[in-house]
């Protein structure tokens, strides 16, 4: 079922964490309730768990939470207050691939490609459940002493897929492995984290810091000069570096991560990776560098690639699966992080398929 890409709020946020919150709870109001309710299907049905039993596990985080990152915690209770919901409720969805124990099947292809000394282009396509696309929000964060952040991510939830005023860029590929560690940091708060940091080394400091990350999962993350594919777990992290051609590329599996058991659950990941590898060499074969690496040239040669579909890059839903499990690609972005020309572009929807939305620039103003 092809329906036109929504149209995404855009929020520009500026004040103290609270206020911040408060302004995004407010306005995202209706949609996230609406996360709540799609949420609370999905935990029903892919883990058995009811919204009170999700509640519960989200307190385990709570409290850590409040403890190693207060700002962020207020920011979150702001959330809670302005859409009039539970703070366990903002927090259930922070914390909703911990808490789902890698039972959600997110897809995503990121990848990261360094255009010279000074610069990397940083790119994914987000692929998810079909119902959440039109709680997606575009949003511009300012909160004095701390570098300015455009990110596109879910309503209720603080931190995702963007860059910052510093050049510093996160991509995201979840992984299903087990155990998890609630007093461990959740990967939206590390993504958050990550967007607030100055550069690729601090990002590292501040995660190790306040001891790792609570659940596996990669986050490709890039500043002008830097990129690492963070394969993280609570029992130990990898990092891949940049290959001869400058690349970086990611689907749903660990590549070099031996520290925690993964089942094989996405088919589709090792070739969509495989994939991913072959078009990106052949651009470089093509002569393809530097000032040539460009947004539409990524969305049209390697985004809007349906090899192998449904499970392709550009991900298809599969009718066959349960209507919480049908996973498509929602959004693509691409961003320069080259501090001489920063900035991004979105489209919603699958790129390449004629319904996706015009190219959004970040920032937007």
């Amino acid at each position: 079922m092809h329906v036109e890409a929504p149209e995404l709020p855009k929020l520009v946020l500026r004040g103290t964490p609270k206020e911040i919150g408060l302004q995004h709870g407010y306005r995202l109001q209706e949609q996230i309730k609406s996360q709540l309710g799609i949420y609370e299907e999905m935990f029903e049905y892919t883990t058995k768990m009811d919204w009170p039993t999700v509640l519960k596990l989200a307190e385990e985080f709570r409290a850590p939470l409040e403890r190693k990152t207060p700002s962020l915690y207020l920011e979150m209770q702001g959330i809670a207050e302005g859409a009039g919901v539970g703070i366990l409720d903002i927090v259930a969805l922070n914390c909703r691939s911990e808490i789902s124990f890698g039972s959600f099947s997110d897809g995503c292809t990121s990848l990261s490609w360094k255009k010279n000394e000074n610069a990397r282009v940083l790119a994914q396509n987000w692929d998810w459940t079909t119902s959440v696309q039109k709680n997606l929000a575009l949003m511009d964060i300012e909160i004095s002493g701390k570098p300015r952040i455009c990110m596109v991510t879910e309503a209720g939830i603080i931190g995702k897929i963007g860059f910052n005023s510093a050049g510093v860029g996160t991509c995201l590929n979840a992984i299903k492995a087990r155990p998890c560690v609630s007093s461990k940091v959740p990967i939206h708060i590390a993504l958050r984290l990550c967007l607030e940091s100055t550069s690729v080394a601090s990002a590292l400091q501040t995660i190790a810091s306040l001891g790792g990350v609570a659940s596996s999962q990669h986050i490709l993350i890039a500043d002008s000069t830097t990129s690492l594919g963070l394969e993280l777990s609570p029992l130990g992290d990898v990092h891949l570096k940049e290959d001869e051609d400058g690349f970086i590329m990611h689907t749903n599996h660990f590549i070099e991560n031996k520290n925690v058991k993964e089942p094989s659950w996405i088919k589709g990941s090792p070739a969509r990776l495989e994939r991913a590898q072959q078009l990106a060499h052949e651009l470089v074969n093509n002569g393809i560098k530097g000032d040539l690496i460009t947004p539409s040239l990524l969305r049209e040669q390697v985004f809007s690639d349906t090899c192998n579909a449904p499970q392709s890059i550009c991900a298809q839903e599969d009718p066959s699966t349960h209507h919480t499990r049908r996973t498509s690609t929602l959004f693509n972005i691409v961003m320069n992080l080259d501090k001489q020309d920063l900035g991004a572009e979105v489209v919603v929807g699958q790129p390449g398929s004629g319904k996706e939305s015009p190219v959004i620039k970040m920032p937007w103003m």
